[in-house]
């Protein structure tokens, strides 16, 4: 049941601090604290103000004044914090006319949600995106104009086999090998617990957690499918807790898509299906994997824009150190039941209607939820819409198969600098319904060239001195 104004201003009456938050066009949160006191039927109603051009991808200067909203149905009583605190979410607003903001991803979600309704195809979309994340022991970098590195460490790393560690326990997780082990080997259960608890006690349900495949105390902790404004915030609440409770256990989490060479780097595959009323019209007990002809258009719309989806879904320069072939990240443009070598998987574990959806597997744990979310239903909508044929599907491991059938199979772009590319020759389908607006795509674009795409372009890689310092 969603929290209404008098109940959270119930809830105030046990804290001290009540803290409101908001996201920025490329999916980090942002606070600031009020007294208890402060949280009145005003707050709701006259929000509060705030700068918003000192936050990346929102206001010049001199049309800075923008306000937040706060959205009772998010309030929930945060488990990280000593001090007994409300957190709430906000929705960002124009202070003049008091409408919603262009850029707010909240909003951009909601109207994914409503174009969903009005199509008439379906009233709820459900999602269960499964984040992967590093918990390190160690971490450090630093650029500059004659110098870069980095370096991680995790006491389950493999390369610490050998070293004096005063005393060394052995039993280092070896590259790959990461899935499932029980502890010692795996040394942050009682991390990732403490992790799940705080998630619960925060109002997001938790079905699973458990240590990935990668050496070095990667891990992943699945959240039960919600529908898409809830699941995105869930997800905000998610990395925050995980962050935070991983820091007060003398350890620290990166959502980073591949911080080590050579073992799997950290994606959020995405789960997703359509509702009218009761019944998922995903599922058909005749059809392909027990999917219906509106699932394989969806497909074929997921498919068709994926090169611009993924400037959103996998939206840094590093999520392209992960998209490539031989580490389960999925880069061929293909579907399939059970099969995780194709970026969408029909999951096969239940034959139950209810259990019927299909899962994109490229995007990576660096999005922005909100503007991922609604981009994936947008371009789902538009294969729907216009019966977009998928193909068949590829049930076989695509990465075994000879290479002058693997080079005829469509792959996902190979960088950041060709997603934004695709996203700027590919974008009515987001903007159907004012759904994504011209100025949220062309600011979200300029942003990434200018600031991560240039940025890594115009900078030697450490790696280039071994190979060519002695050129």
């Amino acid at each position: 049941m969603s929290k209404t104004v008098a109940d959270v201003l119930k809830m105030g009456n046990e804290v001290k601090i009540v803290d409101v938050r908001f996201t920025d066009l490329f999916g980090t949160w942002h606070h600031f604290s009020l007294p208890a006191r402060e949280l009145t039927e005003d707050l709701f109603e006259e929000g509060i103000g705030f700068d918003g051009s000192s936050i990346r991808g929102f206001q010049q200067i001199h049309e800075s004044d923008m306000i937040l909203l706060p959205d009772p149905g998010t309030a929930f009583m945060d488990p990280a914090l000593e001090v007994p605190t409300l957190s709430i979410m906000c929705d960002i607003y124009n202070p003049l006319t008091r409408e919603p903001y262009t850029r707010d991803p909240r909003f951009v979600a909601k109207k994914a949600e409503n174009y969903l309704k009005q199509t008439g195809l379906a009233d709820t979309s459900y999602w269960g995106p499964e984040a992967e994340f590093f918990l390190f022991d160690d971490v450090r970098y630093s650029t500059g104009p004659n110098s870069s590195f980095y370096m991680v460490d995790s006491v389950e790393g493999w390369w610490n086999s050998g070293k004096d560690m005063e005393p060394n326990f052995g039993a280092q997780i070896l590259p790959k090998r990461g899935y499932f082990p029980v502890p010692p080997a795996d040394t942050l259960q009682d991390v990732r617990s403490k992790i799940v608890l705080a998630l619960e006690a925060a109002g997001v349900e938790v079905e699973v957690h458990h240590h990935e495949v990668a050496t070095a105390g990667q891990a992943e902790i699945d959240l039960r499918y919600a529908p898409l404004l809830q699941m995105a915030d869930n997800m905000m609440i998610y990395k925050y807790i995980v962050k935070t409770i991983a820091r007060q256990n003398d350890t620290t989490a990166t959502f980073m898509p591949k911080p080590l060479f050579g073992d799997n780097g950290s994606g959020m595959h995405v789960h997703q299906s359509l509702w009218l009323g009761d019944q998922n019209i995903f599922f058909d007990e005749a059809g392909y994997a027990l999917t219906s002809e509106i699932t394989r258009y969806y497909i074929g719309g997921l498919l068709k824009h994926a090169p611009a989806l993924l400037a959103f879904a996998a939206p840094t320069t590093n999520s392209y150190r992960r998209l490539i072939p031989g580490f389960e990240a999925p880069v061929i443009l293909a579907y399939s039941q059970r099969n995780r070598s194709a970026c969408i998987r029909i999951p096969m574990y239940s034959a139950s209607p209810a259990a019927k959806r299909l899962e994109f597997r490229t995007p990576d744990p660096s999005c922005n939820p909100y503007l991922t979310f609604a981009a994936l239903l947008m371009a789902g909508l538009d294969g729907i819409e216009n019966r977009i044929d998928p193909g068949e599907p590829m049930d076989k491991d695509l990465y075994d198969l000879p290479p002058e059938e693997f080079e005829q199979l469509n792959q996902v772009p190979g960088s950041l600098e060709e997603v934004l590319t695709a996203l700027e020759e590919d974008n009515d389908f987001l903007t159907k319904g004012g759904v994504f607006t011209p100025d949220l795509i062309e600011t979200y674009i300029a942003y990434k060239r200018e600031n991560e795409v240039d940025a890594v372009h115009l900078r030697p890689h450490p790696h280039e001195f071994v190979l060519y310092f002695d050129a």
